[in-house]
């Protein structure tokens, strides 16, 4: 896949509040280190260092674009271009923060429980997901994908995502490895002016990027001509010609 931190930074308000939601929840107060993982262009990373501004902060990416633009917008910190499933640094870390990131992370089961081996006593791992397979923007992503001539280059699209378990699932999986497990899930209604438009805008910098990179430009395209046909059929402008986007999205703040 291909990250554009340009395209993620477009909705950078919206796309950051689930994460000052999430770092509100973390009881670990006095942190000497942290990581951010997953971090994209900064932004979360830039919220971990206002809160902890005393400890050594730090984040990896898949994405050498979104390392790059970490890189410029924090360049007193540490970021390194690294797999999550593949990250060796043991630690100790005080926080381990995953914003919207291990939806694309395989093995939840194995993971959660790994990573939260690497925390300190009385450390936290922070994780906000998106939780929207089943939403209309991301159920019309499959079927323009399913019905259109790319279908076989759009196979194993829909795959790249991780399935989501259930709350009490994740619960059950960091549990015997940490005193106290928050979990909780809430949906943002975000207002987008550009209406259907704004929607496809949206995820063309997240959700979209497995179903658009297989594709030729031309491709491209007409699957996003389809898709904003569909999306507006879903998503009906309100009257000032905006759209509310529901946004479900699970939070769990695990803590040794």
């Amino acid at each position: 896949m291909s990250w554009s931190a340009k395209q993620y930074v477009a909705f950078e308000d919206e796309r950051t509040r689930p994460a000052r939601d999430l770092l509100a929840a973390i009881p670990t107060a006095d942190a000497r280190s942290v990581v951010d993982i997953g971090c994209g262009p900064g932004n979360s990373t830039e919220l971990l260092v206002q809160r902890f501004s005393g400890a050594k902060v730090s984040g990896l990416d898949s994405s050498p674009d979104m390392i790059d633009a970490a890189r410029k917008r924090l360049p007193q910190l540490q970021f390194d271009v690294a797999e999550i499933d593949q990250w060796a640094d043991e630690g100790p870390f005080d926080v381990i923060f995953a914003n919207a990131v291990l939806q694309w992370v395989p093995d939840h089961a194995s993971l959660l429980p790994a990573l939260a081996g690497k925390l300190s006593a009385g450390g936290s791992l922070a994780i906000q997901m998106p939780d929207n397979l089943n939403e209309p923007s991301h159920r019309l992503m499959r079927e323009v994908a399913a019905n259109g001539p790319w279908a076989g280059k759009l196979a194993g699209a829909a795959g790249q995502r991780t399935e989501m378990a259930s709350a009490s699932e994740y619960f059950s999986m960091l549990r015997p490895c940490c005193a106290r497990v928050d979990v909780w899930r809430t949906t943002y209604h975000h207002q987008l002016p550009s209406g259907a438009a704004g929607v496809v805008e949206w995820f063309k910098g997240s959700g979209l990027i497995p179903f658009l990179s297989p594709l030729r430009e031309d491709e491209q395209a007409q699957y996003l001509e389809q898709y904003l046909a569909e999306v507006a059929r879903a998503y009906p402008a309100l009257a000032d010609g905006s759209v509310l986007l529901p946004f479900p999205r699970l939070f769990i703040v695990a803590t040794r």
